[in-house]
């Protein structure tokens, strides 16, 4: 029996047939309204703020930047210590709609009161800064960090929208869906005076809101399965990633690819987080001049996800992934020596192919490297992996702008340089991959 709202659907639906039945539209305009959030608040107008309210020096934008790399790092610790739980509440409940509601809710009140309290006047101070400063950057860490706790439950409540042949056209339904948030949510900018990016604070939590109503109205849970399930605990989700991690040690091929693909996705996620405040405050660009490179990189995602669907067809996965990591590092090593905003320019957009195409070929590779038997187990260590390099590099990128912060954009370029070094380390492993027959 078909799991879900689709009950007894034999033949595979296509084109807007299967687009616009309501579960799988409301499912997908969460994509867009999570991915408002996503590009709004952490790629670019939280980094907007950090810069406008510290960025007063060179030193300072320094500073600013280790606010930015710790809070995403912090948000992803909190992600990583507690996603293990959120797979033992699906195994064991069943339920996602109800855990999507709860977490996107608070996420959306996090992005609110982000605006309340970056607008506070108050002369109160915190180690020299703002105090509201600091009461901003802890509802950003609440709010992502439960946007991303969202993510889990909805990326795996896909499968309960259709059978199996139509996973694949649901997935780059929502994706599609999910990029064209950024462009709408980027429009906020147009409401937002120069020098007050917190402005944009509150009209993205109502966007966020307004566009998971759908989602939290229509969609439903499919019942739950009858029969005994064994029970489990907090510990038993490290328990099985710890055993998942053992087994994948055998299976060398996989263990070097996740490993390769750890130093990438490091170097993938630290960019997304830092790239706003280091065109600003290294390069010179101002807000406007970086949203519409954003909306520039977004469209270069775009066409690298569809261009490398072809490639990795072509040369098969292993070589198309080579190619990216190529783009990645030839990309960070523009940024990082961009003495005029043409050089940042063409860093945007290989950073935005190379972000597009790199979901497609590592997710393409895992499903060659693992059995069958095994893919989803290794998936899920696959993309625990991927949580905990998001803690790394944003850590080590803050670290060295913080303890550099008297070079002023120096340290920024060398913190730069440091996901070079990421990248390469990831390339050089992933050459070691042996390409499946």
């Amino acid at each position: 029996m078909q799991k879900g709202n689709h009950t007894n659907q034999q033949v595979p639906r296509s084109g807007w047939k299967l687009y616009l039945t309501l579960p799988i539209l409301s499912w997908a305009l969460y994509d867009f309204a999570n991915t408002i959030f996503s590009s709004n608040i952490n790629t670019v107008f939280f980094p907007f703020y950090l810069d406008s309210t510290i960025g007063t020096s060179e030193e300072m934008n320094q500073v600013a930047s280790t606010f930015i790399s710790y809070a995403n790092a912090l948000a992803s610790f909190f992600l990583v210590v507690f996603s293990p739980l959120y797979g033992v509440w699906i195994d064991q409940k069943g339920q996602k709609k109800k855990y999507i509601v709860w977490f996107a809710s608070i996420s959306i009140i996090g992005t609110f009161l982000m605006g309340i309290f970056a607008t506070l006047n108050t002369s109160t101070e915190w180690f020299g800064l703002p105090a509201s400063l600091f009461l901003v950057v802890i509802m950003f860490v609440i709010a992502k960090f439960f946007f991303n706790s969202s993510l889990v439950f909805y990326d795996t409540m896909m499968s309960d929208l259709g059978t199996k042949e139509e996973m694949p056209l649901i997935s780059g339904f929502g994706v599609a869906v999910g990029y064209l948030g950024t462009i709408v949510g980027l429009s906020v900018y147009l409401f937002v005076q120069e020098g007050s990016p917190e402005q944009a604070f509150i009209p993205t939590a109502v966007l966020y809101l307004l566009f998971s109503l759908p989602l939290f109205i229509f969609l439903k849970d499919p019942p739950k399965k009858q029969g005994s399930r064994k029970k489990s605990t907090f510990i038993s989700g490290y328990k099985e990633i710890y055993a998942t991690f053992k087994e994948v040690k055998r299976f060398k091929n996989i263990f070097t690819f996740m490993i390769a693909y750890f130093f990438l996705n490091d170097a993938i996620a630290t960019t997304i987080a830092i790239m706003a405040i280091y065109a600003t405050a290294v390069v010179g660009f101002n807000s406007g001049q970086f949203i519409i490179l954003y909306f520039v990189s977004t469209i270069a995602a775009v066409l690298g996800s569809f261009l490398f669907g072809f490639i990795t067809k072509k040369i098969g996965s292993k070589n198309a992934i080579i190619i990216v990591a190529i783009i990645m590092i030839t990309a960070l090593t523009i940024a990082a020596l961009a003495a005029a905003q043409w050089m940042f320019w063409a860093a945007g957009c290989l950073i935005g192919i190379a972000l597009g195409s790199m979901w497609v070929t590592s997710r393409t590779l895992i499903v060659e490297l693992t059995p069958e038997e095994k893919r989803g187990q290794f998936f899920g260590l696959f993309a625990f992996s991927g949580k905990v390099s998001s803690i790394i590099g944003p850590l080590i990128y803050g670290t060295i702008t913080l303890n550099l912060r008297e070079y002023g954009d120096l340290a920024s370029r060398a913190a730069m340089s440091s996901l070079i070094v990421m990248s390469v380390a990831g390339l050089l492993i992933l050459l070691r991959v042996k390409q499946p027959d």
